[in-house]
Formats: structure tokens, C-alpha cells, sequence
């Protein structure tokens, strides 16, 4: 982390601080340095992107954020608790939308599952359920099933879910990349509407550089494996963004530049340690 983006942090409260986090994977007499040392804080209320070349241990770092798998070395603390499960103030929306709902639940009640984990009135999760549904523009097909909507409306159910839950931080794993690019215009541009309406702390991880500078107010970059974090990038866009506006910019297209300048760096630093 940056000098500058450090005394921001410790201005705003620190949400979620990753420290020093090591991942060694061990299997049939070989361990495998996954993560070397990943280390940055995302304050309260931030929108932040991870980014990196294929290989370089993004989901491994959510995994680890979401309790899921346990560090090797360092550790990752949520809201002061150190991370050692799933912790409850988390919600996941994963890129493979059509395994995390269920076929033969409707829309209204995939959403309404993990409210009932949390034991709330019925009045109460309808309430939310109705809400949440509202937001992503679902309200008039919550008695339909999964299987009877497109890609991009299911994975609005799974974002529909996570907001329901009303989460301390939402994580999210390429969760547009199985979608076609009209749909993940739309999706990226819900993300940030949403972001804005609820500040619901997010931790977004994607391949696509264009999609990290366009939703993020910052970009982690990651190098290849052993992961370290290669450079932390302010996202100095205009607050309101637009598809064409926003990515036709001059100072989109610098950022962009910037991202993939550190993407081609860490490739180029794998290819070095690589055997021929």
C-alpha cells in the first residue's frame, strides 16, 4: 500500500485488513508457495478491485477473506476478529451463478434462504427478500425458478441474495465472466448502483482490467505466483459513471494503461523464474 493510500486508511475505519498472508499448498510430497505475502486494508464503505494474470492466486486470497481456507502464515481480520470460518457479516456471489442457486427453489426463495439461517421474523424477511429484489429490477418474476431465466437475470438473483443478507462486506469472484458483454455492461453498472444506494463494503476480483478501473475507487494489482501485491492503484474517476462517457475518457484510458502496464510486468517476471 501506498504512503498516501496508508494515512487514508488510518483516517477511515479499516474494514477488512489482510496482513502479511501466506499460502502454501502441501499434496503427494510437494508443497506449492501459492501466496507469498499479501498485505492491504480495505476501509468501511470502499468498492475495491483485485486484479492479476491468470494463476495468480485471486481466488486462493478470497477463499482465505471468506473463511473457506486457512492461511498458511499471517492472517486476514475482519471488523478487529481475526478470520478462522465463514464469519457472519460476509456474503459471497460467485462467477458460477447457476450452482449457487437452487433449480427447485423459486427466485423469491433462493433469496430468502440464508435469512431463515439468521433466524428472522417472516415479516422481516419479506421485507428484505422484496427489497432486495426491488433493487436489481426482479420484483415481477420473484415465483419463477432459476432455470427459467436468462444468465445475467440468475446471477441478479445471486446478487439479489447477498444483499438481502445485508452483509458488513460483499465479496465477489469474476462474477461477471460467464455473461455476454452487453449483460456485463449492465451488471457492472448495478454494481456500482447498488454500491452507492447501500455502501455496502466490496471486494470485487476480476481478469478484466477494463471492468477493475471502471467499478473500483482502487485497483490491487497482484503478481504472479508466489502472490505479492505489485502495485495499489488510485481510481481518480468522476463518482458517476457511465459505459461510454467514462471508458471513452482520456484519464479511463491512462488508468487502464497503468493496470495493464503492472499485468505485464508480473507476467514478465514469471516467465524469468520459469524453466525453459
Amino acid at each position: 500500500m501506498s504512503e498516501t493510500q496508508t494515512q487514508s486508511a488510518t483516517r477511515t475505519e479499516v474494514l477488512l485488513d489482510v496482513r502479511g498472508m501466506r499460502k502454501v499448498y502441501e499434496g503427494h510430497g510437494r508443497s506449492v508457495e501459492a501466496v507469498r505475502d499479501l498485505t492491504f486494508a480495505v476501509a468501511r464503505g470502499d468498492l475495491v478491485c483485485v486484479v492479476g494474470p491468470s494463476g495468480a492466486g485471486k481466488t486462493t486470497l478470497l477463499k482465505c477473506i471468506a473463511g473457506l481456507l486457512a492461511p498458511t502464515g499471517g492472517e486476514v481480520v475482519l471488523e478487529g476478529t481475526a478470520v478462522d470460518g465463514p464469519p457472519p457479516g460476509m456474503a459471497v456471489v460467485f462467477q458460477e451463478y447457476g450452482r449457487s442457486l437452487f433449480p427447485w427453489m423459486t427466485v423469491r426463495r433462493n433469496v430468502e434462504l440464508p435469512l431463515k439461517q439468521k433466524k428472522l421474523p417472516k415479516a422481516r424477511r419479506s421485507e428484505l427478500v422484496h427489497q432486495a429484489l426491488e433493487a436489481v429490477g426482479l420484483a415481477d418474476v420473484h415465483t419463477a425458478y432459476p432455470w427459467q431465466l436468462s444468465g445475467g437475470m440468475q446471477q441478479r438473483v445471486a446478487i439479489a441474495r447477498a444483499i438481502a443478507y445485508e452483509p458488513h462486506i460483499l465479496l465477489m469472484d469474476e462474477p461477471f465472466a460467464a455473461v455476454d458483454a452487453q449483460t456485463r455492461a449492465d451488471l457492472e453498472d448495478l454494481v456500482r448502483s447498488l454500491w452507492h444506494r447501500l455502501g455496502v463494503t466490496t471486494l470485487f476480483v476480476t481478469h478484466d482490467i477494463d471492468e477493475a478501473v471502471y467499478l473500483g475507487q482502487r485497483v490491487l494489482v497482484l503478481s504472479s505466483a508466489p502472490t505479492v501485491v505489485l502495485d495499489d492503484i488510485a481510481i481518480d474517476l468522476p463518482e458517476e459513471r457511465d459505459q461510454l462517457t467514462t471508458r471513452s475518457s482520456t484519464r479511463f484510458a491512462e488508468l487502464r494503461g497503468q493496470v495493464f502496464a503492472q499485468i505485464q510486468r508480473a507476467k514478465q517476471q514469471r516467465g524469468a523464474v520459469e524453466p525453459a
